[in-house]
C-alpha cells in the first residue's frame, strides 16, 4: 500500500471516527433540535435516544420528552415538588418508592425502563378503581412522573424480595366481609390480604389507613390508630362537627375484623384490646 493511500485511509479514520463520537455526544441531535443546558450534559444525558442515526423512529427510540426530563438533573426543583407531593398524598401507602411503602400495588421503584413516563402520566391522570383519584393539575403530575423517576433511578429493590400476591374477592364475598357492609358504600381499600374492597367515591380512599404514609386531613396531626378510628366510628361529629358521615355501628368481633382488613398490626390490635 502506497503512502497516498495510506494518509488517505487514516484521513477518512479520523473523520469516522469524529463522526461516531460526535453522533455519540448527541451533535446528531442538533441537526433538528436547538441545544440548551449545555453544562448539564450531552442530549442523550437527559432525554436519550438514539443520535447515531437520521432515521427518525430509530433516533427517538425511548425519548424521554422535555416535560419528564428533570429528573435527570440534580437538585431539580420539578422534582423535589413531585417528591413533596409524593409524601402528601400518600402514593406509599399503596406503592413501594425509594424502598419505602406498602406492596399492595406496583413497585415503582421498577417502572424505570419498563414504562414510558407518559405511561405514568396517563395511570395517575386516571387512575385506577382502586386508586384514590387526587385530581392532580397537568403540572403536578408531571412533577410526580419525575419524582417517581428520580427514586427509581436511585432506589434499588431488595436482594430475595419475593412479589407479593394479592387475590382480589369477586364481587359477592367482598359484600359479605364487614367491610363492604358497612364502609364500601362511601370507600375503597386496597388490602395485602383481601385484595381491594368497597365501591364508593364519597369518602376518602382507606388503603393503607394505619400505616405511616396515609395523609393527614384537616389538620389532624396524629396518624390514625384503632383507638381513633374506634371513637370516629361511635360518633364522627363528635370528633368532627360538619362531618356528614353517619355513626356506625360495630360489635366487637366485628370492628376487630374491621381492623385486620384495613391491615392493623397485631400489636395495635393487642395493645387495644388490653386497655
Amino acid at each position: 500500500m502506497g503512502l497516498g493511500v495510506q494518509l488517505i485511509t487514516v484521513f477518512w479514520g479520523i473523520c469516522i471516527l469524529q463522526s461516531v463520537t460526535a453522533l455519540a455526544g448527541g451533535l446528531g441531535c442538533l441537526k433538528c433540535h436547538d441545544s440548551h443546558y449545555e453544562n448539564k450534559g450531552t442530549c442523550i444525558d437527559c432525554h436519550r435516544g438514539n443520535p447515531r442515526t437520521d432515521r427518525l423512529l430509530i433516533a427517538h427510540h425511548d425519548l424521554i420528552g422535555a416535560p419528564y426530563a428533570h429528573f435527570t438533573m440534580e437538585g431539580s426543583p420539578v422534582s423535589q415538588r413531585g417528591c413533596a407531593l409524593v409524601t402528601i398524598s400518600g402514593c406509599r401507602r399503596c406503592h413501594v418508592l425509594d424502598g419505602k411503602g406498602r406492596p399492595c400495588a406496583a413497585n415503582l421503584d421498577k417502572v424505570f425502563g419498563a414504562a414510558r413516563p407518559q405511561k405514568l402520566f396517563d395511570a395517575i391522570k386516571t387512575p385506577a378503581f382502586f386508586m384514590p383519584d387526587f385530581c392532580f393539575k397537568d403540572t403536578d403530575i408531571i412533577a410526580l412522573v419525575n419524582a417517581i423517576l428520580t427514586k427509581a433511578t436511585l432506589g434499588e429493590s431488595k436482594a430475595g424480595e419475593v412479589p407479593l400476591v394479592i387475590h382480589f374477592e369477586d364481587e359477592e364475598q367482598a359484600e359479605e366481609r364487614v367491610f363492604g357492609q358497612h364502609c364500601g358504600s362511601c370507600h375503597k381499600v386496597l388490602t395485602t390480604h383481601f385484595g381491594g374492597l368497597g365501591k364508593g367515591n364519597i369518602g376518602p380512599n382507606l388503603s393503607g389507613l394505619f400505616s405511616e404514609y396515609y395523609p393527614t386531613t384537616d389538620g389532624d396531626k396524629e396518624p390514625w390508630s384503632p383507638k381513633s378510628l374506634e371513637s370516629w366510628l361511635e360518633n364522627p361529629r363528635k370528633i368532627r362537627k360538619n362531618a356528614q358521615m353517619p355513626p356506625v355501628i360495630l360489635t366487637s368481633d366485628g370492628f376487630f375484623r374491621l381492623l385486620e382488613i384495613l391491615g392493623a398490626t397485631t400489636f395495635a390490635v393487642n395493645e387495644e384490646r388490653e386497655t
